[in-house]
């Protein structure tokens, strides 16, 4: 049996890495327009980053998507919280 038959017989699609990049880089733009202060901060998205990475690694696009929401959170949380301490509050 081929290794793409394999993957079919076992019922998971081949990985779409164009897919995955573009839904990376949809997460890094949302991120650059609306909370470019986080983008100074990029430690604090690296957590996200390597659970994102470590979904593709097992070709899980749910978690691949859920690792990206998490990645916006901690970037729109961390630009909030430059916003404040900027602001004094």
């Amino acid at each position: 049996m081929a290794s793409q038959d394999r993957i079919r017989a076992v019922g998971a699609e081949p990985w779409d890495m164009d897919w995955a990049a573009e839904r990376a880089a949809e997460a890094l733009r949302y991120l650059g327009r609306n909370y470019p202060e986080c983008l100074e901060k990029l430690q604090v998205l690296d957590e996200h980053e390597k659970v994102a990475n470590e979904a593709a690694m097992r070709a899980d696009r749910n978690a691949f998507l859920e690792a990206l929401r998490g990645y916006m959170r901690a970037g729109r949380e961390e630009a909030v919280r430059i916003r404040r301490s900027v602001a004094g509050c």
